[in-house]
């Protein structure tokens, strides 16, 4: 094989996973078009790479707010060191969002006969959880036109 050719199919290889890896991240909840835009959610402070990130986008409500059926979308993700990465397309607006590690992959959020958790968790804006979940308004924030990166740590009891 001349080496022109051979230089072809490699630069050619190397497009495709290129492709192929950014289609993947591309992989939002919700939908794109129509004025939506991005909202990316990085959690890092993860104990171990077990299991699976569950990240919960909920609307500009305080009453939806950590509330049966008060999501408005909810992405699973594989549990990656140091970051996981979860992202959606939403409208520009104002939104909070709930993490948890669900480490064991039950898809629950797991506690103790107590009901004090045993999985991590996290709040955007890294908001406090002294004694009790933080309220709505230290956890909401502005989704802009351009779109969003939001960063938050997981905490673990």
């Amino acid at each position: 094989m001349k080496a022109r050719t051979r230089s072809f199919l490699t630069v050619s290889a190397v497009a495709l996973a290129l492709g192929a890896t950014s289609a993947a991240a591309e992989n939002c909840e919700g939908q794109a078009g129509g004025g939506a835009v991005k909202l990316t959610v990085d959690t890092s402070s993860l104990r171990a790479a077990q299991g699976e990130v569950a990240v919960t986008v909920y609307p500009d409500n305080s009453e939806r707010f950590l509330a049966p059926h008060g999501k408005l979308l909810r992405a699973r993700v594989t549990a990656t060191l140091p970051v996981t990465r979860a992202c959606f397309w939403l409208p520009p607006g104002v939104y909070a969002v709930a993490v948890y590690h669900d480490q064991n992959g039950d898809h629950g959020f797991d506690r103790d006969a107590l009901g004090r958790p045993v999985e991590g968790f996290g709040f955007s804006n890294d908001a406090p959880t002294k004694f009790n979940v933080p309220k709505f308004e230290a956890v909401r924030f502005r989704l802009p036109a351009g779109g969003k990166t939001i960063s938050l740590h997981m905490r673990y009891p």
